[in-house]
């Protein structure tokens, strides 16, 4: 909360109060009027050079014009700028001015505008026509984008109500929160086929956590219409040796997927039995898919049960029928398996998918 004049400081303080966490600073000139502030600054453009890439919003307490000014030197994009609310003087008005939607500012205006009972300005085009906001469709789910590419042609297609088609093959299904309907002009399909039988659209949104090279084949020349979301749906499952290094169970994670047609972005989950928790090789392939891995015993191992034939070693050594396969199972909530048991010379890799209501 960045305030300059007394009235300002007025407004960023009750703010403050009702935003935890938030920070407070004003200009030194007024720093008597605020005691509690965080710290204060000389000159707003040299405060604004220094806070840019330590704070993920920003919210000026100053007129739209003068924060234009001060910002303009700092822009870079919307993807590493931060989040820039303006409130006016006499806080009629919180008003998005930067990073609308993937730096949340949108969000943050309406945070603003509650607490100081003010009116939320949001320019944004998705959001003042309530239709769906390519950029950030399923970001509160934790669903990614495979690329960038196409967002800006997609995007124009959404807001200037044009046909697109939604195809979602799997994840959660409660993405779509207004409180108005989905607008007309987006249809939602359960497969790329259903959609392509139903017309010809001008866009494609597509949630599939299928490899990038098999989507391609079937949308074959409209990808370049096509924005695809990796939804958190993949769980696997893995044993192995004791020492078993990362080259090799990374290798078997990579060469079952790509067999698979799956892709690792949509990885949600790495497990495994308890008597492995302490195994290097899990570890690390869990660091590489950015998961924390997760242990199961053998009891629950062997009440889950495994789809390919047991392996009487694996059962000696572990008291497990298996590892693999149940604790992919167990880690999606699943009884049945997107790949069975894959083997290397020393380790096991199964997958699982999640469902959704």
């Amino acid at each position: 909360m960045i305030a300059i004049t007394k009235h300002g400081i007025e407004h960023a303080r009750a703010l403050k109060l009702a935003l935890p966490g938030s920070e407070l600073w004003v200009s030194e000139k007024q720093k008597a009027l605020a005691p509690d502030a965080d710290g204060n600054f000389a000159a707003i453009k040299d405060f604004t050079a220094s806070a840019w890439a330590d704070y993920d919003g920003l919210v000026y307490v100053v007129s739209l014009g003068a924060v234009v000014r001060t910002i303009a030197p700092f822009l870079k994009g919307k993807d590493e700028d931060p989040a820039v609310v303006v409130v006016d003087d006499s806080k009629r008005y919180a008003i998005s001015v930067l990073s609308g939607h993937v730096g949340g500012a949108n969000a943050l205006t309406e945070e603003v505008a509650a607490a100081l009972g003010a009116q939320a300005i949001v320019t944004t085009a998705s959001d003042v026509r309530a239709t769906l906001s390519v950029d950030i469709f399923g970001r509160e789910l934790g669903w990614t984008l495979e690329d960038k590419a196409n967002v800006t042609p997609v995007s124009a297609a959404v807001v200037n109500e044009k046909p697109v088609a939604l195809v979602q093959e799997c994840g959660e299904k409660n993405w779509w929160t207004r409180p108005t309907p989905l607008p007309a002009t987006i249809k939602v399909f359960g497969s790329i086929q259903e959609a392509q039988a139903a017309g010809s659209f001008e866009a494609w949104l597509v949630v599939s956590d299928r490899a990038t090279a098999v989507l391609k084949r079937e949308l074959e020349g409209l990808w370049d219409r096509c924005v695809v979301y990796r939804p958190k749906t993949l769980c696997l499952g893995m044993g192995c040796d004791v020492g078993t290094d990362l080259a090799e169970a990374w290798g078997l994670v990579e060469a079952s997927f790509g067999e698979a047609g799956l892709s690792l972005k949509s990885a949600a989950a790495l497990a495994s039995i308890d008597l492995k928790a302490n195994e290097e090789a899990l570890h690390l392939v869990a660091e590489k898919l950015g998961l924390e891995p997760v242990f199961f015993t053998r009891e629950q191992l062997n009440a889950k049960g495994v789809r390919s034939p047991a392996n009487p070693v694996v059962e000696k050594y572990t008291g497990a029928v298996g590892v693999s396969e149940p604790s992919a199972m167990l880690a999606a909530g699943a009884d049945d398996l997107v790949l069975a048991k894959q083997k290397s010379r020393r380790a096991t890799l199964a997958v699982a998918r999640k469902a959704f209501a």
